[in-house]
């Protein structure tokens, strides 16, 4: 099976070229696993799971795109993989952006060395595909990167203009008083006051600036509780069937983590909910779980309309919707998608999308499965 974005989950109709390179993806990340460690100081100290982030399913995405008549010419086709990976490396480690493609770099060597070291001949179409998917996969990842510290950027400051303003008021008032004052004790009192206020300040100030360093943003309150995923699903499942019939399928086995067991419902029951809503009503939905390299893709996956590039970021944000949604006129207040995209980003992971007419709609979470060394990491949601 693959771990590709669009949850085409058999290897039927890829080329031997991609099933080889499916086969050999563990050999590949353990031989860039030690190579990135060994390259890059900022990628030392983090775990495995947050290391490898959610390249496994764009190596996967990677092989489809050497097949020539898979519909995805590069692995970041119609798919936001490389953008949270770009979002996430800002959100929870100290990468900057040269040290984002650097890793990119390495994932390219490293995979055509593998290849080639294990006898697999690539043709000159298979070798511009790969290049080709990390060369977009660089520039998506960095976008995502920049757009998550711009949004940082802009929290900070609105929080420092919010903020400052109190003290700031004490302060102008205090001189003020200290102006119209011809008693040197009430001179003295109203300095002391505005003195105060502008250590106050100060200390304000060095919180942010501390904060910000370590790219800290909005976050929402966790309960880590251990737990089968699959259980969950199966809940979820049986409440839908309840209420639209049996058009929900679901793959995979169990798995047992450490989330916030309402939080992951809430983000299954709204991600159910759009597919079924936006999604062709004669074609089944699909509920897919899978462990890899100490994560999980937890994946929902629809036939229908696909959503615009242009709009698959907008959509994640509080209170867009797509333009489709908008014009049939589909009830929703548009936070459902942001709440989701908070509770993988909460989780110390990411939300991703692929979408296309020829491969339907998946929307992946793929966080860690011990998610307790990152409860309540920050989110740009």
């Amino acid at each position: 099976m693959t771990l590709a974005s669009d949850q085409q989950l058999n290897t039927e109709g890829l080329s031997p070229t991609s099933r080889r390179m499916l086969a050999l993806r563990d050999a590949v990340f353990a031989e860039w696993e030690t190579r990135v460690r060994a390259t890059l100081s900022k990628a030392k100290t983090l775990s495995h799971p947050i290391l490898v982030d959610t390249l496994p399913a764009f190596y996967d995405n990677i092989a489809q795109a050497v097949t020539p008549d898979y519909p995805r010419p590069t692995g970041a086709d119609g798919t936001t993989l490389a953008s949270e990976h770009g979002g996430e490396r800002a959100r929870i480690t100290a990468y900057d952006h040269e040290a984002l493609i650097d890793e990119y770099q390495l994932f390219r060597w490293v995979i055509l060395e593998v290849l080639d070291r294990e006898g697999v001949v690539l043709t000159a179409r298979d070798v511009l595909a790969i290049n080709a998917s990390i060369d977009a996969g660089i520039k998506d990842a960095v976008n995502g990167f920049v757009l998550v510290h711009s949004a940082l950027r802009e929290r900070f400051a609105a929080a420092l203009t919010h903020d400052l303003r109190g003290p700031l008021g004490v302060v102008s008032t205090a001189f003020e008083l200290v102006m119209m004052a011809d008693d040197p004790a009430r001179m003295k009192a109203f300095a002391a006051k505005g003195l105060e206020n502008v250590h106050r300040m100060n200390d304000m100030i060095h919180e942010l600036l501390t904060t910000m360093s370590f790219h800290s943003g909005e976050q929402l309150s966790l309960d880590m509780a251990q737990f089968d995923i699959h259980d969950v699903i199966g809940e979820v499942r049986a409440d839908t069937v309840a209420l639209h019939g049996g058009r929900i399928a679901v793959t995979g086995s169990a798995i047992a983590g450490w989330w916030d067991r309402q939080a992951m419902k809430r983000a299954l029951e709204n991600l159910v909910g759009n597919a079924l809503k936006y999604g062709r009503a004669d074609t089944p939905v699909v509920i897919s779980v899978t462990e890899v390299h100490e994560r999980i893709l937890l994946t929902v996956h629809n036939d229908g309309d696909p959503i615009p590039p242009d709009e698959q970021e907008a959509i994640f944000q509080m209170y867009r919707r797509a333009k489709a949604a908008k014009l049939t006129r589909q009830a929703g207040w548009g936070i459902g998608l942001p709440y989701v995209r908070a509770v993988a980003e909460s989780h110390g992971g990411s939300m991703a999308l692929d979408s296309t007419a020829e491969r339907g709609t998946t929307f992946a979470i793929d966080v860690p499965v011990d998610c307790r060394p990152l409860d309540g990491a920050p989110t740009i949601a």
